[in-house]
């Protein structure tokens, strides 16, 4: 059993609970923008979770599961409710994780920002059915960016530029995502990210999702810098009343379309939340 710890986050303001998970090898402080500019209404937190950012690094615990078992130690210790969660990427994936274990008791509404349901396309799928799945990687691709991640962590970085960001992205910006992730160790990015994309979520987003009759928040970006948009439009499908959004090229529709275009995210979230 991976030890229970202490998740370092950023809190900032008073009213509703917007709880917002990063994604892989990223911290709380991607959300930044999100944190200053919401915060006049919503209680914004945003975590780090383990291995990332200021949390603590242990040496086990990494996989989705047990990332989300600390999310839910955290907002248990924090006695949270009446929460709107929002993943991006990775963070998405904990959700799903989250909810095919612990259900949405303490969850108002989810918030799932441009992650693909099955990142690797372990299936032999083509066509729409392939691009459905979101799937970037093909197994023997993902096991070698795993190898580059833990051997050389900040070339592999560099190398996600043009998958995370659109070309008009500052480089204070691309420094600064690049300096956060190197907060995670290699040896344990390489292993979270193997699990992560690993993993296949398309039974969670149809037949649990679904049931837990929350109102639901798609984000994608049309520049499909690593995830097409076609993924974004799958969930949505698949969970009744789920409402889509997708960035376009012109309004920052890159993979952190929330960093390149801070105030229409903020925006829509505003409207989803209320």
């Amino acid at each position: 059993m991976a030890t229970s710890i202490k998740l370092s986050a950023i809190e900032k303001g008073t009213g509703p609970t917007l709880l917002l998970v990063p994604g892989w090898s990223q911290s709380a402080k991607s959300f930044q923008a999100q944190i200053d500019g919401l915060s006049d209404r919503y209680r914004v937190i945003a975590v780090d979770m383990r291995g990332h950012g200021d949390s603590p690094k242990p040496a086990s615990g990494y996989r989705i599961a047990r990332l989300a078992q600390d999310l839910h130690e955290f907002i248990i210790d924090h006695d949270l409710s009446d929460i709107a969660l929002g993943g991006h990427s990775m963070g998405a994936s904990i959700l799903w994780s989250y909810c095919e274990q612990f259900g949405a008791d303490r969850i108002s509404k989810f918030i799932f920002i441009d992650q693909a349901p099955s990142v690797t396309n372990g299936f032999g799928l083509e066509g729409q059915a392939l691009k459905d799945t979101g799937a970037a990687f093909t197994p023997d691709v993902l096991y070698a960016t795993a190898a580059g991640v833990a051997n050389a962590q900040s070339a592999v970085i560099d190398g996600f530029k043009g998958a995370f960001f659109s070309p008009s992205i500052s480089d204070a910006a691309v420094a600064f995502n690049k300096a956060e992730a190197l907060k995670m160790p290699g040896a344990y990015a390489a292993r979270l990210l193997v699990d992560h994309c690993s993993q296949d979520w398309r039974d969670v987003i149809e037949h649990v999702i679904p049931k837990l009759s929350k109102p639901v928040l798609v984000i994608g970006g049309a520049l499909n810098t690593i995830f097409p948009t076609d993924a974004a439009q799958w969930i949505a499908s698949k969970i009744p009343g789920a409402r889509l959004e997708i960035f376009s090229a012109d309004e920052g529709g890159s993979h952190f379309m929330f960093v390149e275009n801070p105030e229409k995210f903020n925006r829509v979230l505003k409207s989803f939340i209320g």
